[in-house]
Order: C-alpha cells, then sequence, then structure tokens
C-alpha cells in the first residue's frame, strides 16, 4: 500500500519531533509527536472555569490566560517526551481559524522557539489539525474518507481524497451544531460549556418527545440548526412545564439526525471507504453511537478519535504539522495568524 493510501507507513523511520502549540481559543495546548502519530506527550490546560460566568469565551480574558499558561504547559510537555529544545526537530502552532489574539500568543511563542532552536516553523490550519485527529489512533487509515467536522463554529462535510488535498461538500448556512448546543443549553439554564451538559441531561429524557424540525435533511449537504435553536426557545415558552431532559433529548436527536443522514449519504455518493468525526462535538454520546451504528450497517470503516483527541489540542496539530512539512516544507517566520482561513479545498 503506498503511502497517499495511509496515514502511516514510517513506523521504520528515526523519529521525527514535533513541538506543536495550541491557542486558537480558550484551550491553552501543547504536545510532542513523532512521525506523525505517535502522541508523545500532550497537555492541555482548560480556561472553562475562567469564562464560565460569562457564558462562553471572552477574547481578551482567552489571550491573557494564554500567556500565563503557555509556558509551563510547553515545559510540561518537553518533560513528558523526555526532550529538551535541543530534541526538537520543529515546532507548530496554529495560525487560524480562531481568536486572533489567542492565535498571536500561539504563533509568537513557537516562531521565537524555531528561531532559537534553529529548527523549521510550520504554521497549521487549525480546521486541517481537526482531520488529522482521527490519525493519531488510526495510522494506517485509508482514504478516501468522509470527515464530519462538528465544533463549535464549524459544522462541516470534507472528503479527505489524500494528505493536503480535501473537498467540501457542505457546511453550515448559519449556526455551528456546537454554537446550537451552547445557545440552546444556556436557554435552558444549563450553563457553559452547553455540549456536555445538554449530552448528560438528555441521557435521563425521551429523545422522541418532541418533534423538533430537522432543516435541510435532504437538501444536498449543507446544515442549517438556527431555525432549530428557535424552535425549542418557541416550544418551550409555549409549554413551561416540559421536563428540561425530555427539551434536551429531543433537541440533541435533531442534530445527531441531520448530522449522521448527511454524513452517510455523502460517503455512499462519493464512494468512500471510510467516515470520521472531528471537532468538539464528536465527544457527544449519542452521535458517536449512531455513527458507528452507521458506518457498520453501511459497511464503513469508522474512526472515532478519542474524547481527548475531539476537542481542541496540540497532538492533531502536530500529526497535520508533520504532514504539512513534507508537502510544502517550512512556513516563513514572517506569515501571520489569520482568524478567517479557511481550509484549503479543491
Amino acid at each position: 500500500m503506498s503511502e497517499s493510501q495511509t496515514g502511516g507507513g514510517d513506523g521504520d523511520r528515526a523519529p521525527f519531533y514535533i513541538l506543536a502549540i495550541e491557542t486558537s481559543c480558550d484551550e491553552t495546548a501543547a504536545a510532542v509527536v513523532a512521525n506523525g502519530s505517535a502522541v508523545m506527550s500532550s497537555v492541555v490546560s482548560s480556561q472553562v472555569d475562567l469564562h464560565a460566568r460569562f457564558g462562553g469565551v471572552v477574547p481578551e480574558i482567552a489571550s491573557r490566560a494564554h500567556v500565563e499558561l503557555l509556558p509551563p504547559v510547553v515545559a510540561e510537555a518537553l518533560v513528558e517526551a523526555g526532550l529538551d529544545g535541543d530534541g526538537v526537530d520543529a515546532v507548530a502552532a496554529t495560525v487560524g481559524p480562531g481568536l486572533v489574539g489567542s492565535l498571536l500568543v500561539g504563533v509568537s511563542a513557537a516562531k521565537a522557539m524555531a528561531l532559537v532552536w534553529g529548527v523549521p516553523f510550520v504554521g497549521v490550519n487549525h480546521l486541517e489539525a481537526h482531520l488529522y485527529g482521527a490519525l493519531l489512533e488510526e495510522p494506517d487509515l485509508r482514504l478516501p474518507v468522509v470527515v464530519l467536522l462538528v465544533s463549535g463554529g464549524h459544522t462541516m462535510l470534507v472528503v479527505m481524497e489524500d494528505h493536503g488535498r480535501y473537498r467540501l461538500l457542505g457546511e453550515t448556512i448559519d449556526d455551528a451544531a456546537g454554537e446550537a448546543f451552547d445557545k440552546v443549553a444556556r436557554f435552558l439554564g444549563l450553563g457553559y460549556p452547553g455540549g456536555p451538559a445538554i449530552d448528560r441531561l438528555a441521557m435521563e429524557g425521551d429523545p422522541g418527545a418532541i418533534a423538533f424540525p430537522r432543516a435541510m435533511l435532504d437538501e444536498g449537504y449543507d446544515f442549517s440548526f438556527s431555525g432549530l435553536k428557535t424552535s425549542v426557545i418557541t416550544h418551550v415558552r409555549k409549554e413551561p412545564d416540559l421536563a428540561v431532559a425530555d427539551v434536551a433529548a429531543s433537541f440533541q436527536e435533531a442534530v445527531v439526525d441531520v448530522l449522521v443522514t448527511k454524513a452517510r449519504r455523502a460517503a455512499r455518493d462519493i464512494g468512500a471507504r471510510g467516515m470520521a468525526l472531528a471537532g468538539g462535538v464528536a465527544a457527544n454520546s449519542s452521535l458517536r453511537e449512531r455513527f458507528l451504528d452507521a458506518c457498520i450497517e453501511d459497511g464503513l470503516q469508522a474512526f472515532l478519535p478519542a474524547r481527548a483527541n475531539c476537542t481542541d489540542n496540540a497532538a492533531m496539530v502536530a500529526a497535520a504539522a508533520w504532514w504539512r512539512l513534507r508537502l510544502a516544507g517550512p512556513t516563513p517566520l514572517d506569515a501571520g495568524a489569520d482568524p478567517n482561513l479557511r481550509l484549503p479545498v479543491a
């Protein structure tokens, strides 16, 4: 099997260690990964408690926290990997999309380390990094695969045809799925972050209690969750005595139904060998179960990253950086952060 058909094939190579940094939003993360798939260390410092009282991420607070947290996080990642600066072969950082202040903290630190250690700097697209989350656990992933990338800021169906070559099939035209989870959770008084709160509560409710709409279910590959969010709010205001667990379960079922239906249709239409989940919402229990069931029923390989690799982390950044370095070489040190960076697609 050729390298273009797998995510691995480098077990006989000398270790090439990439130190990666992820600061695109409110997670301060650093990791060391060898040869794009062997995770030597992965450290994540969460800022959830800092932002919880505001009901969402405050950009200024996030960037200030990154400045304080990044040095010890990087130090811990290097110690866990048994490396110092002399053992690092390249330094990578997320350059976008994300919060510009947060991105700049990680990018500036990575460039400084690359310059001091005399190693390449690799700028990584955050969305591309999520695509590589599955490869950390499935180094022999056979391409092409359809990746359902679902997070607080993005909902996308992407065909990963080869390393560095992607085709965008569809994306949200309004709210991302994770954004809808957060907004509904806030309305229901479940706190922040909303995704895990709804996931936990939905286990106690009836997913068939309320027939919430499935927008654009049979219309192409694009998504829309704004109307669903509004439907939940309207329904609860009309019937305030509804069990909150039933509302949460029914809302979650509507989201998952749309996501899985479109993903399996896309896999069938393009003749994919498998389907992969990526992004923070990929940690949702119902989505993981339905996604796996669909793959089994359709005879597809299923790639579900561990929950730790779903949310923002630096190991996925390092995995993407290894392939990006092989395909395009180092990133110039004068390259900046781009908060609106798009996934490079054909």
